[in-house]
């Protein structure tokens, strides 16, 4: 991994930069099937040059990324409102973390690039601690390519950057520092508030008392609501394109949470958790299906949609681990690594031919060789 050429990867023909970066990983993926026996294992260790590589890649590729996106001409609308505008200022128009980030984009240097770039570090900072604090890490990234890199972090830059920062929090959580957890879920709201539907998630977490689950339960219900509400408005003074966008596959976007969620709720002791990130996770995958009601009887699917982008890590979650669920614990299980591998190029081949705005993201573009 240490010759990668990322100005190669970021050339060439449409399709030809996702499945380079998809390749590229899954190959990882397979040639490290066996898992660590240790869950935090990983993340004791140092980065070696493949992670340290894999980091500048995704950060390099979503960071500097030109006219990719659904949302690419609302990033740089965002730049122009805040161009000249008084730093002490900035807090009124939106979450604070990212109209930072514009305001210096806009008024210092770097403009949208700046922004892109210093989101895509968070987010691939987040999704590699995550994944290193898995088994099987190069399985969870490979299933993190189709949707969560490409589509969402490419795409959706504040709430890509508020899941990267989430993940962080899920892994403190895991390993139950609790005040990680919400320092992380509070910085991941500035950036996208809608992060704060996880907040509750702590209570969940391990909680033994049935009190502190209906006062979680109705926590999470207030935030919701809300959440949903604040979304919808948003929805009406956003333009239709990224409407249309965001409302036409809410539906596939919410079963392909829902499917780990059955697998793991049917096996979840399979998965051999300890009892806080059982529960954890189990809540997780009940929330998932919660957001089947919701998109049923919520007037606005776009931002059901938004809200359960932050089910994605469940996605990660489950299917890395599947292999060793369903399979020999601690052994390769090359079967259903390769049924992984190839499910997660299945969801890529798929939305790259038909989605209905993939097209958007086609050809991938540079910014270094957009200046060549």
């Amino acid at each position: 991994m240490g010759n990668i050429d990322v100005a190669g990867l970021a050339g060439g023909q449409p399709l030809l930069t996702y499945w380079l970066l998809f390749a590229l990983i899954a190959w990882m993926a397979i040639s490290h099937m066996r898992p660590h026996l240790a869950i935090h294992s990983y993340r004791d260790e140092p980065w070696n040059v493949a992670w340290v590589n894999l980091f500048l890649i995704l950060a390099l590729l979503i960071g500097l990324r030109h006219e990719v996106g659904g949302d690419w001409e609302t990033y740089l609308e965002h730049i122009e409102y805040i161009q000249g505008e008084p730093l002490d200022q900035f807090w009124l128009h939106g979450d604070p973390a990212y109209v930072l980030l514009n305001w210096v984009g806009a008024n210092v240097f770097g403009g949208v690039y700046f922004v892109n770039f210093v989101c895509a570090l968070l987010f691939s900072w987040g999704l590699i601690t995550f994944c290193r604090a898995q088994p099987r890490p190069w399985l969870v990234l490979a299933v993190a390519v189709p949707y969560l890199i490409t589509v969402v972090a490419m795409g959706y830059t504040r709430q890509g950057v508020a899941i990267g920062l989430a993940m962080l929090a899920m892994v403190a959580l895991n390993e139950r520092k609790f005040r990680g957890f919400l320092i992380w879920i509070t910085f991941a709201a500035l950036f996208h508030k809608s992060a704060v539907i996880l907040m509750p998630l702590a209570i969940f977490s391990g909680a033994k008392h049935r009190w502190l689950v209906i006062l979680g339960a109705g926590i999470t219900g207030a935030l919701l609501f809300t959440l949903l509400l604040q979304e919808a408005l948003d929805g009406l003074v956003s333009g239709y394109i990224v409407d249309e966008y965001q409302s036409s596959g809410a539906g596939i976007r919410i079963a392909m949470n829902v499917l780990p969620a059955v697998v793991f709720l049917c096996f979840r002791k399979r998965f051999k958790l300890p009892e806080h990130q059982e529960s954890f996770w189990t809540w997780m995958a009940v929330g998932a299906l919660i957001f089947v009601v919701l998109l049923a009887v919520s007037p606005s699917s776009t931002a059901v949609d938004r809200v359960a982008l932050y089910w994605i890590p469940l996605q990660l979650f489950v299917w890395g681990r599947l292999p060793d669920a369903l399979g020999l614990p601690g052994r390769r299980n090359p079967i259903w690594v390769i049924l992984v591998v190839a499910y997660s190029a299945l969801v890529l081949l798929v939305w790259l031919f038909f989605a209905g705005h993939s097209f958007l993201w086609l050809p991938y573009k540079h910014y270094f060789l957009q200046l060549l």
